[in-house]
């Protein structure tokens, strides 16, 4: 039967459009949740049609990934993107845990100028946190949400070849190579993939790899659409730490300007630089996000505004409404205020 619904109260009521009564006036639009409810579905959708059939490579870090409730809406995120015909590939890294599972075995963690010393002992912790304990969560979270995910390390299929960084660091490794002919099957059939950062070298020795690069790294490899970085941080900001100077848009010479004023600085520079790589590598837009914030991707994905900082090559071809002031991405000189652009 076709049918339509109104909210009335607390019931829904189903009329018949063959039912002399029914009138489209009938329709009560006073129940405001209803109507947001379909504006945004209204909103969503041109971003839909353009993104369909497209990867969009998504790094889980941060906040995120410790507060359950904020873990669950991303892993919602997730299975929405594939409902929709988009292709996400879901990178982790997981050093809260790796530290958890250190105390408990007894092995002290090491740290040199930030990043991790991994010995073999370490390294051992390191593979069975990522690759196992955290990968198979994440996994069986999407799954129970109703997407169909895999779990997977740079070990399965070859996928990433590493060498190490720094003898220094013992495990800790770069990415020297990525064989992506898992990832297209796998999202060809309509599945999750989710990666851990652990490549292997030609010998199978394991290293721990940051997550942010390999999450670049695939992207450039996959051909990707979008990748996006889950952090906490609200994003760009161009007068720290005030929040409402967000900048919503930068090019590539935006952000080499920026970080040769110090505006971008501190941590938030090899993260640009991560986004940067991957774009001078093909892929179209990257994306600086506060995964802090409920259905984070799917605000920064589908609507108008965005949430954080997208950062394009020159040229790169932005989406507007009529309701648009403005597509132009801030330069350094501007940045002492939020770009109007759209976040895609």
């Amino acid at each position: 039967m076709n049918a339509e619904a109104r909210a009335g109260g607390d019931q829904i009521k189903i009329f018949d459009k063959g039912d002399e009564e029914f009138d489209m006036s009938d329709l009560d639009t006073s129940d405001v949740p209803f109507v947001e409810r379909a504006q945004i579905l209204t909103e969503a959708l041109p971003y839909i049609q353009r993104f369909r059939g497209k990867t969009m490579v998504i790094k889980y870090g941060g906040a995120a990934m410790k507060d359950p409730v904020l873990k669950r809406l991303v892993v919602d995120d997730l299975v929405f993107l594939s409902c929709v015909g988009i292709r996400p590939v879901f990178v982790h890294g997981g050093g809260p845990e790796i530290n958890s599972w250190l105390g408990k075995l007894g092995i002290e963690a090491k740290f040199l100028n930030g990043l991790r010393v991994t010995d073999s002992a370490t390294m051992d912790v390191v593979e069975m946190v990522l690759a196992g304990r955290v990968n198979k969560g994440l996994v069986s979270l999407i799954n129970r949400a109703g997407g169909q995910a895999v779990g997977l390390c740079g070990k399965d299929g070859s996928l990433i070849s590493a060498k190490p960084k720094n003898a220094e660091l013992g495990f800790v490794g770069e990415v020297t190579g990525v064989n992506p002919a898992l990832l297209n099957v796998l999202a060809a059939a309509g599945y999750i993939p989710v990666i851990s950062s652990v490549g292997a070298d030609e010998k199978g020795n394991s290293y721990n790899i940051n997550a942010d690069t390999l999450a670049g790294d695939l992207a450039a490899a996959l051909g990707a659409e979008k990748l996006v970085l889950l952090t906490d941080v609200t994003g760009v900001l161009s007068q720290y730490p005030d929040e409402s100077s967000l900048i919503s848009h930068l090019t590539l010479p935006d952000c080499q300007n920026l970080i040769s004023e110090s505006v971008i600085a501190g941590g938030m520079v090899p993260k640009i630089g991560c986004c940067m790589k991957a774009i001078q590598s093909g892929v179209s837009a990257s994306h600086i996000i506060d995964g802090r914030r409920p259905h984070s991707i799917l605000l920064e994905v589908f609507t108008e505004k965005g949430i954080g900082t997208m950062i394009t090559n020159t040229g790169y071809e932005m989406m507007t409404t009529t309701s648009s002031t403005s597509t132009n991405a801030p330069t350094s000189s501007s940045s002492s205020s939020s770009s109007s652009a759209t976040a895609l």
